[in-house]
């Protein structure tokens, strides 16, 4: 027992990538099979997808002034972690299946620190907009007083810890000095590294949980009083659209993340017993969807910036000379968008920016 215990505990830095996958039991295909294809096809295709809405997202509150708060920076800054998480996914499927024999321990350790930074960055993303729209509400403000220079300090705060996240376990948190303690998901990976990870990433979902949840038991309250001062037809209507929008936000995240998490905390606490590997590549796939999501709920159900997307593709499409008389939308220089003047409860809820 003693000899197989230090046998395990030793550090052998000389092994290669296949002999942690062999280890584990994960098989790598030597030859390409359906699934490789339905797996690559389907996580391409979300990349190509996730990449272009984010761009525009990112090109619409960039040249459009009235989005020049610290509301959309974050959305900006989500949408550039939401990109970039397209990017490192794609570069996992062109790294997966029969290619992974051809892959260095550097690679392989390079390919999962992107997607950890990406995916890190976007829910870090998701948290610091609950709370500087929680802080905007309960102020009764009608865009936070952040200054720009706080507004850059949290995103470099965003992206230092997501590097750090994803820097961890090929730096000291991994498996190589003690392989009992391998994942079967991630075979370099420690096993507790990944209980560690599925378990801050549920307790960020909490959090916001517990955010938009304050949300909603404020804003009901302040709907109740305004209600005084005006038709109950408006009052349950932002009522409504408020639950509209807090659903869609929880639900996306909860039906994107929480396959994935329950399969990283399943693979750390049980290890080959959880059989992950049979349905690993699906969840990650799911959790990626909600990088395509964000600029759904976040941008496009903003008439305004709606408007400045098509503004966009119009330039792209050359029709810019058609509108030559009329200004688009990107060049207005109002600080306000329209949408804001609606009500007296849409000036405290930055959920009024969308449409419903």
């Amino acid at each position: 027992m003693a000899t197989e215990s230090s046998v395990f505990n030793t550090c052998n830095h000389t092994n290669d990538v296949l002999f942690f996958y062999n280890l584990v039991g994960k098989k790598v295909s030597s030859e390409w099979t359906t699934r490789d294809f339905v797996v690559i096809g389907l996580g391409l295709t979300v990349c190509v997808i996730v990449v272009l809405a984010n761009l525009m997202v990112m090109a619409a509150i960039f040249m459009n002034r009235r989005f020049h708060f610290p509301i959309y920076y974050l959305l900006g800054n989500m949408a550039a972690a939401d990109l970039f998480a397209g990017i490192a996914y794609a570069n996992l499927m062109l790294n997966t299946g029969p290619w992974t024999r051809a892959l260095t321990k550097k690679q392989w350790y390079i390919r999962g620190a992107l997607i950890d930074i990406s995916l890190t960055a976007s829910v870090a993303n998701l948290l610091a907009v609950a709370v500087e729209r929680h802080q905007t509400i309960v102020t009764m403000q009608l865009h936070s007083n952040m200054t720009k220079r706080r507004v850059l300090l949290l995103i470099v705060c965003i992206w230092a810890t997501a590097i750090v996240m994803g820097l961890v376990p090929s730096t000291f948190w991994n498996c190589e000095c003690r392989l009992d303690d391998c994942s079967t998901v991630a075979p370099l990976y420690s096993r507790r590294f990944l209980i560690f990870w599925a378990v801050l990433n549920l307790l960020s979902f909490f959090v916001m949980l517990a955010t938009y949840t304050h949300i909603f038991i404020y804003v009901r309250y302040q709907s109740r009083y305004a209600s005084r001062h005006t038709s109950e037809l408006r009052h349950g209507q932002t009522v409504v659209n408020l639950m509209k929008t807090i659903s869609m936000v929880l639900g996306a995240f909860v039906i994107c993340w929480t396959p994935g998490l329950v399969t990283l905390l399943l693979d750390g606490l049980l290890g080959k017993d959880s059989h992950a590997n049979s349905y690993e590549k699906y969840c990650l796939v799911i959790a990626e969807c909600n990088s395509l999501v964000n600029p759904i709920i976040y941008s496009l159900r903003d008439d305004e910036m709606r408007k400045t997307f098509r503004g966009i593709l119009c330039c792209l499409c050359g029709r810019r000379g058609r509108r030559q008389k009329e200004p688009p939308a990107v060049e207005i220089d109002s600080p306000l968008p329209e949408v804001l003047s609606n009500t007296t409860i849409c000036h405290i809820l930055p959920f009024c920016f969308y449409s419903f």
